[in-house]
């Protein structure tokens, strides 16, 4: 595991530094058949992380891969899963809330994950045993892995007390969304963290918010790092239609609407 964590701090630095290229370039965006978009930025980062992963023989599901049917994946006992640059909207409007998102997964359960926010230089990873999650802020992606491993602090998440945090997209807060905070409202002070991308999950995880509700769509490799990075620490990732923990390398990639919770 200790091996895999180096691999995948490694790549996910240096698709954030080829993402960052592109991002300071009038660069051009596609749009994929689900109408979601595309620029050369993701295509660079996955290429790059597929360099690294690939001689793991452990493999990979990735948003920029082409999608193997279930039948190819069922018997896997763990796999990676990627998204090499997720916020795509974040990037095109240069916000700096994008991420580079690697995940590995055992079993359905996300058990190492790391996040690299690669304009604000902000690293979170699990641990090697994914007992802990840590954080640093690089000075470049051309720092070793062992600086990062020994400067690195541990975070953790904060009890909500009468003033409730609870983030949100700044994409999207729909009616369904708007619904679950009322009720909260009813008992709790609310206030409203706007974030984007998959540092939703690491706001909480950190303590600076308490609730991340997400009633609309996203695929596994939006959410199985920050899930690894949150389960470290405790904070719960309950799927809203069977009321457990998600899970991952499911039939459909798709997952269910979630709540993220201390």
């Amino acid at each position: 595991m200790k091996t895999n964590l180096y691999v995948a701090i490694q790549a996910a630095l240096d698709a954030g530094k080829e993402i960052l290229k592109i991002y300071e370039t009038d660069f051009s965006v596609e749009t994929k058949s689900d109408d979601s978009p595309l620029t050369q930025a993701d295509k660079n980062a996955n290429e790059i992380i597929n360099t690294y992963l690939k001689p793991t023989n452990i493999p990979i599901i990735s948003e920029e891969n082409r999608q193997l049917d279930y039948l190819e994946r069922k018997d896997w006992s763990q796999c990676w899963i990627v998204d090499p640059l997720d916020g795509t909207k974040e990037f095109i409007k240069r916000n700096g809330e994008f991420t580079v998102n690697i995940a590995l997964v055992k079993n359905g359960t996300p058990m190492l994950g790391v996040i690299y926010v690669p304009v604000s230089k902000e690293l979170y990873f699990t641990s090697e045993d994914g007992n802990t999650s840590k954080k640093m802020i690089i000075s470049s992606e051309e720092i070793s892995i062992e600086e990062i491993l020994e400067n690195a602090k541990e975070i953790s998440p904060s009890k909500a007390t009468s003033e409730v945090k609870i983030v949100g997209s700044r994409s999207h807060l729909n009616e369904e969304t708007k619904n679950f905070i009322s009720k909260i409202e009813k008992e709790n002070k609310v206030e409203i963290v706007s974030k984007g991308s998959s540092l939703k999950f690491c706001l909480v995880a950190e303590g600076l918010a308490h609730i991340y509700p997400r009633y609309a769509p996203t695929m596994e490799w939006d959410t199985a790092a920050g899930h690894a990075i949150c389960r470290a620490v405790g904070v719960e990732v309950i799927d809203q239609s069977t009321e457990n923990s998600m899970q991952y390398n499911k039939p459909n990639l798709l997952n269910n609407y979630f709540v993220v919770k201390t």
